[in-house]
């Protein structure tokens, strides 16, 4: 009896697209601004969980205010983002949001956040708001097994998943994101990324994975 193993499967390595090549891509259709809440009052958060709460994933963001010098102190998140498949809400930290809001929607194992690079916003989010991570999947990794080995961002996994070009803001993503007023432009920005990340994840059909 032949104890000769079948061949392994080569190991994928798939190349990312372009720039050149994403900017040929159709739109990404981006959710109206309309639908893109930024809560301040127990009202907004009291609809922000009647929403999410419906939705067994969430896409997930942060944004926080750059630092342009290495001695800078660090001091985000200034800005949390949750998106169901129709709305995106926006939480600004320094607007002080409900403990039991941010508690829940973090924490949660119920409620799966989807985004990316998420495991570089686990620090953060313990050691401002002393809340960790809940049930999770974060897509970077998700674009390496699918063997693409080089870092995999939202603008070109859209392209990749969704055959659609993200715009993304150079200016926005250097704005002030602790500013006591987001801009028309930032709170855009911000609910596009939430909702691209959790488009790309049912386009490739990770919903039926055990999150992490």
């Amino acid at each position: 009896m032949s104890t000769d193993q079948p061949p392994k499967p080569a190991r994928r390595n798939l190349e990312r697209p372009s720039k050149e090549q994403i900017k040929l891509l159709p739109p990404f259709d981006a959710l109206p601004l309309q639908c893109i809440h930024v809560l301040r009052t127990p009202a907004d958060y009291a609809f922000a969980l009647e929403q999410l709460r419906q939705e067994p994933f969430i896409g997930f963001d942060t944004e926080s205010k750059p630092c342009f010098t290495s001695d800078a102190p660090r001091t985000g998140p200034h800005v949390l983002q949750f998106a169901s498949r129709d709305r995106a809400f926006i939480v600004q930290l320094n607007g002080e949001p409900p403990r039991d809001f941010l508690r829940e929607m973090i924490e949660s194992r119920h409620m799966v956040k989807v985004g990316f690079g998420l495991k570089s916003d686990r620090g953060p989010l313990l050691r401002k708001l002393g809340l960790k991570l809940g049930a999770s999947v974060d897509l970077a990794n998700a674009m390496r097994k699918l063997g693409y080995k080089q870092a995999v961002g939202v603008r070109t996994a859209v392209a990749i998943a969704l055959g659609r070009r993200l715009r993304k803001s150079k200016a926005a993503t250097t704005s002030n994101w602790a500013a006591t007023r987001l801009s028309e432009s930032q709170v855009q920005y911000a609910g596009e990324d939430a909702f691209a990340a959790l488009a790309v994840f049912y386009a490739l059909g990770l919903d039926g994975e055990p999150p992490a």
